[in-house]
């Protein structure tokens, strides 16, 4: 079956044409105007990416993203009409995949949809034989794409997923920023140390939710994170 493309974009003939360059590449596309229409598709529909317009026009994207994240976490690229580095470094913060800059290609819109969807599938061969793939309180559901602890599911984004997957697959050994980066983005020449730390906190943050008293993941200061041996 097709991969199912979530496109929420207000402007149509935008839409059209990513929906045209979609459906010539293979993929399913489905268009929706609104942010609310989008969650409604979302929560209804088997849906492999989304490609998310910041400027909406009952929702800013970024908030639209973050309330995705809450409960989702699928892929998210998304489109702006501003160029500016610091809403890139944002939205990669909040759990954007990747970023893209109107007017655009759309074959290259596709291209990188294409490229992330096969990250995908690639992490889900590869990091089966991954050594020390659960440690416990954590367990890894690699089909899925969760990371349980404490038997409790959590809610991460892509970036924090595989941030904390590497983690736990080395327990005690020392990631340094970039090498964290490298592991969960794409294109991690798009983010800075301030990402990781972002990432790093909210992953945080999501642990102590499940656990108040939860701090499994050490801070190295000066050369990156570690998760505990005994967390």
């Amino acid at each position: 079956m097709p991969n199912k493309i979530l496109i929420i974009e207000d402007e149509k003939p935008i839409a059209d044409t990513i929906i045209y360059s979609l459906k010539n590449d293979g993929f399913e596309p489905h268009w929706c105007a609104t942010g609310k229409q989008g969650l409604d598709a979302i929560n209804k529909t088997d849906i492999s990416l989304i490609i998310l317009d910041i400027g909406l026009p009952d929702i800013n994207g970024i908030d639209l993203c973050k309330n995705i994240r809450e409960k989702h976490s699928i892929p998210i690229v998304f489109l702006t009409a501003r160029a500016d580095e610091i809403d890139r470094i944002v939205g990669l913060e909040i759990g954007g995949d990747d970023y893209m800059v109107k007017p655009f290609s759309p074959r290259e819109l596709v291209a990188r949809v294409r490229a992330i969807l096969r990250r995908c599938d690639n992490g889900e061969t590869t990091k089966k034989t991954a050594p020390r793939a659960n440690t416990e309180p954590f367990y890894i559901d690699e089909e899925k794409k969760l990371v349980f602890f404490l038997k409790t599911a959590v809610a991460l984004s892509k970036q924090e997923f595989m941030i904390l997957t590497t983690l736990i697959r080395h327990p005690g050994r020392v990631y340094s920023r970039d090498e964290l980066m490298n592991a969960a983005w794409d294109e991690p020449g798009f983010c800075t140390d301030r990402t990781v730390d972002t990432h790093i906190k909210t992953i945080r943050a999501k642990l102590r939710d499940i656990r108040p008293d939860a701090d499994p993941i050490e801070t190295h200061r000066g050369f990156g994170y570690s998760l505990k041996n005994n967390p």
